[in-house]
Order: structure tokens, then sequence, then C-alpha cells
């Protein structure tokens, strides 16, 4: 189709595998042969919308910053598949080894046409050295008291973990599971959290049954297309949330690419205020975006955000325009390794649980919890919406209602329905999400997606901010459960949904 189109030049991960992250840097960084540059790549992808018939496949397209394409395009295409009536596509163009490096070039419908088949990891690798420094994260590996494992959860991450955190860091082949990336992810579902990652989360001490086996220092597993990550310690799990807040507030003194300070910092709107309060504390820009890393990327595009992130296991920075698992997991091992520098071979290095720690009782905690109720009545799930809409007329009333069911709980000072205008482009965003703020810095959000045959799910998130040192270390149900009881008796979830439960909790 590219040649019947009249493109000259398509260009081919080594066996059609590319991770999502490193597609963003090809479109960045690499030059082809003839000194040509990308203008935009299309992404194969189980992760994205999946369609076909058993929902196994998904096409994205990202723009020539690398970054998925802005809904003022994807819009546009969607216009164009109302009227189209046929498309193009070359007969008779021989098929490409695309499991071997090199160029087949060829004459298509519109004239000269070549295949470039290059190293998957190649860029990507270059691009990490530049923003990391090896030397120290190699030096920590090294170390006696330093063991890792990395999870690729059979996805695409498998084809880079070799590379890096073997061949060019020196960890043990051993460290690494899952990673050869298999069409269906080995029977699994590549999704990194504690849920479906439970190889991993045997190994690190964290399931029902534990090991008896002393587990890993560090934990990292990757999903399907290696946008995403989940970072563990050893017996310890740390959210999202948490994940993209500490990077931030230690990045400049572990990353080299951030030695000079950064831009500003990004959150989506539904992750919790971790970042927010680094922000403030250290003087930073700071932006709440809808869900969606297109929104970072106009952000970083126009200078303003360095470092960003999602509840939903999705970190990154500006060195490309996608959330980067890999970057995520070195960015960790960076800021481990700043922390040991001088402790590398001494009895106990400062571990992951012990860096998360320091970080609470600097910044305090934002104990954090989602329920997802899916495939609830669609109607149902609307009212529920729109009475929580309505409420928000009068702080007074909800604060009332709120006091019938809990008196431990905070007052709400903030309750609209979150709206985004974009500082970059001014285009505007509504109806993404329900927001209750609570004056102590705890927040409750509802969201609603999908209302088609199928049913709808809502999003609850549940916030409690403490700031109290003392307060912790508490078990996080525990400090969950009074605002947990306010938003499933103020929104009337079992009355609206008849659900007495969430699907999921996370």
């Amino acid at each position: 189709m590219a040649a019947a189109n009249g493109v000259k030049s398509v260009w081919v991960g080594l066996n059609g595998l590319l991770s999502t992250p490193a597609v963003s840097c090809v479109i960045r960084e690499r030059v082809g042969a003839d000194g040509s540059k990308s203008t935009g790549a299309f992404i194969l992808t189980a992760s994205h919308n999946p369609g076909g018939p058993h929902e196994d496949f998904g096409i994205k397209y990202n723009m020539e910053n690398g970054g998925p394409a802005p809904e003022a395009i994807t819009d546009k295409i969607y216009e164009n598949t109302r009227t189209i009536n046929e498309y193009l596509i070359a007969e008779n163009l021989p098929d490409v080894d695309i499991s071997t490096i090199g160029v087949t070039k060829f004459t298509g419908p519109e004239g000269s046409y070549d295949v470039e088949v290059f190293d998957s990891a190649s860029d990507y690798v270059k691009l990490m050295k530049s923003i990391f420094d090896f030397a120290s994260l190699q030096k920590l590996i090294a170390s006696p008291n330093f063991t890792l494992c990395f999870d690729a959860l059979h996805g695409v991450a498998g084809a880079y973990a070799k590379r890096i955190f073997v061949e060019e860091l020196g960890a043990k082949e051993s460290s690494l599971i899952n990673c050869i990336p298999k069409e269906d992810f080995g029977g699994g579902h590549p999704d990194p959290n504690l849920t479906y990652a439970k190889e991993l989360v045997f190994r690190m001490g964290l399931g029902k049954s534990c090991t008896q086996e002393e587990p890993p220092e560090f934990g990292a597993a990757a999903d399907g297309d290696a946008d995403r990550n989940m970072i563990l310690g050893k017996r310890f799990f740390v959210t999202p949330s948490d994940s993209v807040a500490i990077i931030a507030a230690n990045a400049v003194q572990s990353i080299p690419y951030f030695a000079s300070g950064l831009k500003g910092v990004a959150r989506s709107m539904p992750t919790s205020a971790a970042l927010d309060v680094v922000a403030s504390n250290l003087s930073l820009k700071f932006f709440e975006v809808p869900t969606g890393w297109k929104f970072f990327g106009n952000l970083m595009d126009a200078g303003l955000c360095s470092i960003c992130g999602e509840e939903s296991f999705g970190t990154g920075s500006d060195h490309i325009r996608e959330k980067d698992g890999i970057w995520a997991v070195l960015a960790w091992l960076s800021i481990i390794a700043y922390k040991n520098k001088e402790n590398l071979d001494g009895d106990k290095l400062v571990t992951v649980e012990d860096i998360v720690r320091q970080h609470w009782a600097a910044y305090g905690r934002h104990y954090y919890t989602r329920y997802d109720y899916e495939n609830v009545d669609a109607t149902g799930a609307k009212e529920l919406m729109s009475y929580l809409v309505d409420l928000q007329s009068s702080l007074p009333e909800i604060n009332n209602i709120i006091k019938g069911i809990r008196t431990d709980v905070s007052d709400i000072v903030d309750a609209n329905e979150f709206e985004y205008k974009d500082p970059v482009d001014g285009s505007v965003s509504k109806h993404q999400g329900i927001r209750y703020l609570f004056a102590d810095g705890s927040r409750l959000v509802f969201r609603l997606s999908g209302t088609g045959s199928e049913g709808a799910t809502i999003r609850l998130y549940i916030e409690q901010y403490e700031k109290d040192s003392s307060k912790i270390s508490r078990d996080s149900q525990e400090a969950l459960g009074p605002l947990v009881e306010v938003a499933l008796k103020l929104s009337k979830m079992q009355e609206f949904t008849g659900r007495s439960e969430p699907t999921v909790i996370t």
C-alpha cells in the first residue's frame, strides 16, 4: 500500500519487532543510509484499541515528532473513512525478508521504492546511553549486594532487555524472565501489574505463597509494547503515582540528562497528587492533563515538561513522545545507584523501600486505590455521573452528606468536572472526569468510559493524603477506609449500578 501511494522508502524493525518507545525514538533520531528522516510511523499492536476477530490487533499512527496523532488528525482520518470508496495496493511486489538487516530496492507503481530492515535496538540503546550514566549502572549491577529481575511478559521488551541489561550493563541472563517475544504473550496477559505479572510478583516475595528464596533487591516488568512499567522492591510495590513523583524528585542528581534542571512536570488527572507536592516543593512548572500521552507531547514540544506519568503504569520524559517502560526501569536503577554510590560494597544497600519511605517522610504519602466497575448498565452509569455533577452545585450540602457518613473525613473545598485547555494549542477537552477535592489534599475522582452495547466502565479513584510522618506506614486499606466508605455512599454506587463491589481493585 505504501508503494502504491507513492511512498519512496519504508523502514521495518528486525523481525517486525519494535517497542512503542523505540518507534518514537526511531522517528526522532534515526537517519537513513541516504540521509532521510522518518515522517511518521504505523504501529501495529495488540495494545492499542484492539480490533479484529479476537480483539488482538490495533493500528496507531505516530507523527513526525514521534508522538501519537492528535485528535485533529485522527478526526480527519475518521472523516475520510466515511467517504473512501477505493484503496490502492501494489500487486506482485517481491517479499522482503524482515529477519535480515539490509535494504531491498525495487520499482513500484510510482517509481523507485525501497524497504530497509534495521536493528530494532541500536537507535534506542544509543539514546538510553546518552541519558543515563551506564558506568554507574554497571557498578551497581556488579555489586555483590544487588540483584534484579526483569519480566518482559513475553512482550516486545524482551527484544531490548538482553541487549541493555545483560550485554550493556552486565546483569546475569538468569535475571531476565519471559523475555522471548511471543505473538500470544505466552498465553498470559501482558499487563505489568500485581495481578498479571504473577511470576515476578512471586519472585519478589509479594505473592500469597511467598518464595523461600531471598527475593532480588529490584524487580520490574514491562507490558506488551514496552511503554508501561511496574517497579518493585524486595517484598515492596511502588505505585505508579509514587514512581513518577520519586523519579522527578531525584532526577537532577541521579540522571545526567536532567543535570541542568527540569523544565516542568505533568501527570494525568486521575493520577495521585504526589507529583504536585514535589513540583510545589521544588518550584517546578506543573500541569494536570487529561488521560492520553498526546497531551504530554504538546507540553514537551513547547519545552514546558521534562517528566510525566499516569496512574495506569505509564512513565516517561521528553527524550521521546511516548511513555517508556525501559526508560523508567533505568531511571529507578540510576536513583538506586546514586543513593548507594559510596555504599556498593557496604553491608546493606539503600533499597527501593528505603527510597520510597524517605520520599514519604519528606513529601507526605498519598494512599491511593482505583475501583473499576466493568460492564455496568450504561443507563445507570450515566445517571450516576449526572447525579455526581448535580451534587456539585452546593458544597455545604455535599459536606453535610459526608458528615452523616463519616465525621473523620475532611471537608470538600472544591468540586468540578475536569476540563483542560491546552496551554500550547488552545484546544479544550471537556467532560474528563468528576472531581471532589478535600481540604487536607485528599481527592475522589469518577470517570466513565465506554457506553456502548456491552455496558460501561466506571472508574473510581480514591486518594488520602497524609502529611503526618507518624502515619505514613499504615496499611493502605485501613488508611483509605473512611474515604472509600464516603465515595461509595456519596455516589450511591450500589443504587445506580446494582454492584455491591468493584470488578477490580488496583
